[in-house]
């Protein structure tokens, strides 16, 4: 064996992916808002038109420069491309306007402003301070009132430790945490600052000055069994009908059960559909809704060396010619984005004709990879094609992965998309005799009798994602 430094030659293959093939798959991922975005952070920027130089001109100015020059001019300022892409292909110039977000306050500054108006110690704010920085979005505290009494000790003792100075502040107290509690529980919205979802009704209706109700002897003395909906076991309890004890607890779903969401921070969504569906003369067409992004051309800084004909050296037309080749990709990039999502979204029509014409009922199941080959893409194209992707249809507003689901066999041989099935359950619910309920097995065989094979445990499954009690709890008396 030796030792020391070697050279070697080897033939080895490597798997490298041009920046360009990276840049064109973000094409394809970029909803219609992002693209715009994008296009106006390139060097390729939305100009105005300017007038085209005359022939005279343009003639004259060829022989100052000699034969041998390109005519840069001539070719920075043409909207067409060597590849056919019309200059009208991606829309008129026009301005794009950021949607600007109102903030609005989030429900920590909204309790906040509250205890500042309160007739607050310096001690008692601090606490306040501690409460507010556990109480989650849903407007639950997310802490025990011994952490929180833990927190604020530690702040004093992080503060001592910080100034060197023995501040002689005695530590809080569990009775001290109580008694803020029971304060910060008076702020608005009401159920505010609960550790429970029991603690939070009860606190509603205290505010209603419903203390004295059913309802609330039900919530503070029997809230396992009326959320089980054991309404005979609560009407003997209570001395009560059954049906009685029902109705009292139907005042339970004008309450609040997450307070703390009505003055949730969360942004504003502006969806601008990147495709639009519409009927005409008894047929479907698909449009781009690709107005908005500008016609694309070289910055007016390059426009401008290119009329300086003493600036150009062998470096500057070598790069000035890289930037004419970034230009001619792009634009080719974006037509083969418009030209792939077309492809998609017209299959899916021919696919989901049903649908577009009956309801969500006749929507038919749909994978990336039947999408996929019948356009001759490969199927992580078409997952970036449909990813946050909208489109305008007379069924309304709709995002692309609405139309992909998984399906059920029926005994026509047909295949029932999963989301069709949801829907029906749904509907089989809403018809429902509430004082009998359908049961998941007859649910099973409701389906059976329209020749869809499906198992109990599926439509069990189904239910629960669509928020649907069990036939127990849907039973009325």
């Amino acid at each position: 064996m030796k030792t020391g430094l070697h050279q070697h030659t080897s033939l080895r293959q490597d798997l490298r992916i041009n920046p360009r093939l990276y840049q064109a798959m973000d094409l394809l991922y970029m909803p219609l808002l992002d693209l715009q975005q994008h296009l106006k952070q390139e060097l390729l920027e939305p100009e105005e038109e300017t007038e085209a130089p005359a022939p005279e001109q343009k003639a004259a100015e060829k022989e100052k420069s000699g034969d041998d020059e390109p005519d840069w001019e001539a070719i920075l300022m043409d909207d067409r491309t060597e590849h056919g892409v019309p200059s009208g292909t991606l829309g008129g110039a026009t301005e794009y306007v950021e949607p600007v977000t109102v903030v609005s306050k989030g429900l920590i500054d909204h309790l906040r402003d509250q205890t500042r108006m309160l007739d607050l110690t310096p001690r008692q704010q601090l606490l306040a301070e501690e409460f507010l920085g556990n109480i989650g979005e849903d407007g639950y505290l997310q802490a025990t009132l011994e952490e929180i009494v833990k927190g604020a000790n530690q702040l004093i003792e992080e503060h001592e430790a910080e100034s060197e100075l023995d501040l002689n502040v005695a530590p809080y107290a569990l009775a001290e945490a109580e008694a803020m509690l029971r304060i910060m529980q008076q702020l608005d919205p009401p159920g505010i600052v609960a550790r429970n979802l029991r603690e939070c009704l009860l606190l509603q209706l205290e505010n209603q000055k419903g203390t004295d109700t059913l309802v609330y002897r039900l919530v503070k003395d029997a809230f396992d069994d009326l959320i089980a909906h054991r309404w005979s076991d609560l009407g003997k309890r209570f001395g009560l009908a059954p049906e009685e004890v029902q109705r009292a607890a139907d005042e339970l779903a004008r309450l609040d059960p997450k307070p703390g969401l009505q003055h949730s921070a969360g942004d504003d969504a502006y969806i601008i559909p990147d495709l639009i569906v519409d009927k005409i003369d008894d047929k479907y067409h698909v449009f781009l809704n690709d107005g908005g992004l500008p016609r694309l051309r070289i910055s007016r800084t390059y426009q401008e060396i290119a009329r300086d004909k003493k600036k150009y050296d062998t470096e500057s037309k070598e790069f000035i010619n890289q930037r004419l080749n970034s230009a001619h990709w792009m634009i080719q990039a974006i037509e083969q984005r418009r030209q792939t999502m077309l492809k998609v979204m017209n299959f899916i029509v021919d696919r989901q004709r049903d649908f577009f014409e009956k309801g969500i009922e006749y929507l038919k199941p749909l994978t990336l990879r039947e999408v996929a080959d019948v356009i001759s893409m490969h199927e992580s194209t078409v997952s970036r094609v449909t990813n946050e992707k909208y489109v305008q249809t007379p069924r309304g507003l709709l995002p692309l992965k609405f139309f992909f689901s998984s399906g059920l066999t029926t005994t026509t041989g047909e295949d029932a998309s999963a989301r069709s099935i949801k829907a029906q359950i749904q509907k089989m619910v809403a018809d429902e005799d509430p004082k009998d309920p359908l049961t998941d097995q007859q649910i099973v065989q409701m389906f059976a009798q329209r020749g869809v094979k499906i198992a109990r445990r599926t439509v069990a499954k189904y239910r629960d994602q669509l928020g649907i009690l069990p036939a127990r709890m849907r039973k009325r008396l």
